[in-house]
């Protein structure tokens, strides 16, 4: 009886191992190699989050700073300007700053501003975004025509 628990141990072994090399060695199929290396731009998610953040409404612009602003006015066209992107692998993560309309509920617009900006880089690049943090730089008191709204005078 002894030799036939044995028999059932070695049978046993043998199969768990036959499991184990099916685990370690699976089947590739050729539609599933890869063809080559997609590399994506820094300033290609830089663009998309800009560009994600400017659509929502609430937010004036995106924060420039002193040099980026004197280079816009003489015609250097920046899309990347108030978005500072930190890449490493497969993940992203984001700061925006940003000028906000004056009146907006600040924190309701932050979190519609992380949301919009997580899906859509999420969306076309396939990055995951780790987060995006808002820097609010500002606060705009213009008005829907683009004109400055009066200031309150002193008496």
């Amino acid at each position: 009886m002894s030799d036939e628990i044995k028999k059932e141990e070695i049978d046993a072994a043998a199969d768990e191992e036959a499991v184990v090399e099916a685990e370690i060695e699976p089947e590739v199929k050729e539609e599933e190699e890869p063809i080559g290396n997609i590399k994506i731009s820094v300033d290609v998610v830089t663009t998309i989050a800009g560009i994600a953040a400017s659509e929502i409404e609430g937010v004036s612009c995106m924060y420039t700073s002193f040099v980026d602003g004197f280079a816009q006015r003489f015609g250097a066209k920046k899309t990347t300007k108030g978005v500072k992107v930190d890449m490493s692998g497969n993940t992203v993560g984001i700061d925006l700053y940003i000028v906000v309309d004056y009146g907006v509920k600040i924190p309701e617009l932050a979190w519609t501003i992380q949301e919009n900006v997580k899906n859509s880089v999420e969306t076309m690049t396939g990055l995951s975004v780790s987060y995006v943090n808002i820097h609010i730089e500002g606060i705009s008191f213009d008005d829907e025509t683009g004109e400055s709204a009066p200031e309150a005078e002193e008496e």
